[in-house]
């Protein structure tokens, strides 16, 4: 009979394999081993990893073409805030993949987290207001009034115009609308009557008024038909103001609206969409030239129809500001007719030739007249010598 003693044969059935062949165990396991992956598990991290490369290829095209391709500007119907929520919904659905590619996937999301919610404005801002140099204070009140108080009780309309007490007022939609097309007004004398003192610049839809002497009110004459002024005119309006002993320009902006949201079976949808792109597009570039050849220190600001202009520099020597003291976004605007609250920040400042800025808020007082927050910025001229007199023109 064969020897069945314990460590005496190679074929002890009471034995592991691996004591069998006189080799110990390491020990047991660290841990269950993985289980191949179901369909459904194979699936879903297919899915995953699909949704987050779709999405890393839209953020890297957010940056290269927002404001340079008009086609892309449909994506400003997008509120920033999409940019945080998308990828976080996306790192609540990693549990669902494979195990092997859990942490890969988690740690690409983190990064397409922190990208996106820089590009929607959480965090310290794409501008701050900068130390206030020796020179002379100038407030500015930059407001989409939203077709210039039509349909607002107008004494009230001017009291909260009044009790901004700026030097600088850059107002936009300086008209009225009706049967979908623009109406011009000249509210001239009220002005006069309620802004005494003031110079009263009028360019298209756009009013800036001075209590600072104004050099030079720029006029850009719009050829064409009794809407030329509106369709054809300029979208920013230069006002150069002697501020102390330097030459200040002040640009208020307007710029159209970029996309046309109609009906997607409509060829004329299309049509429309492409050229207000265009027109958006060559208007940002207009004032991009007009400020490269500035040699004056400069504030612009006003309604930009964008909630992208971080993205999309003014050029070289401008430098954007944003509010102060939150880390959280900046909110100017809600979608008109919707109870919404306010998604986008449309109305931006940005300043040329490092004018300094030493606060800069939004104000919410001016919602029982508009859509738009207005915007009080505080600026230092600082002071230089060799300015040219105050002249005017008509």
């Amino acid at each position: 009979m064969p020897a069945t003693g314990v460590g005496g044969s190679d074929n002890n059935p009471l034995l592991p394999p691996a004591d069998r062949q006189g080799v110990l165990p390491d020990g047991p396991p660290d841990g269950p081993p993985d289980r191949p992956p179901t369909g459904r598990r194979r699936t879903a991290t297919r899915l995953l990893v699909a949704a987050t490369a779709a999405w890393t290829v839209f953020l890297v095209l957010l940056v290269l073409l927002a404001g340079r391709w008009w086609p892309w500007n449909i994506v400003q119907l997008i509120p920033p805030l999409t940019l945080v929520v998308v990828p976080l919904l996306l790192l609540c659905l990693v549990p669902l993949p494979a195990r092997p590619v859990r942490r890969r996937l988690s740690i690409a999301l983190v990064v397409l987290l922190l990208a996106g919610g820089h590009l929607a404005g959480y965090g310290p801002g794409w501008g701050t207001a900068t130390a206030s140099p020796a020179g002379t204070p100038v407030k500015v009140f930059a407001w989409s009034t939203r077709f210039w108080q039509m349909g607002d009780d107008k004494d009230a309309f001017y009291d909260f115009l009044r009790r901004q007490d700026s030097d600088v007022y850059l107002l936009q939609e300086y008209l009225y609308w009706k049967d979908d097309k623009p109406v011009r007004i000249d509210d001239s004398a009220r002005l006069r009557a309620e802004f005494p003192g003031y110079r009263v610049s009028v360019e298209g839809e756009l009013i800036t008024l001075s209590r600072l002497p104004v050099v030079t009110a720029h006029h850009r004459r719009a050829a064409g038909g009794e809407d030329a002024w509106y369709w054809k005119g300029t979208k920013f309006q230069r006002t150069d103001i002697r501020v102390g002993g330097r030459t200040v320009s002040f640009y208020n902006v307007h710029l159209p609206v970029p996309v046309h949201p109609g009906n997607p079976l409509k060829v004329s949808t299309y049509r429309e969409h492409r050229n207000r792109g265009i027109w958006w597009t060559r208007e940002l570039r207009k004032l991009r030239a007009d400020l490269a050849g500035n040699r004056h220190p400069s504030l612009v600001a006003g309604d930009f129809n964008s909630p992208w202009m971080e993205l999309s520099s003014l050029g070289a020597g401008t430098q954007l500001h944003s509010p102060t003291g939150s880390w959280l976004p900046v909110r100017t605007w809600p979608i008109s007719g919707f109870a919404l609250p306010r998604l986008w920040r449309l109305d931006w400042l940005f300043t040329h030739h490092g004018l300094a800025v030493s606060s800069d808020r939004f104000d919410d007082g001016g919602e029982d007249f508009s859509d738009h927050a207005g915007q009080e910025i505080r600026v230092v001229v600082p002071d230089e010598a060799g300015s040219a007199q105050p002249t005017h023109t008509p």
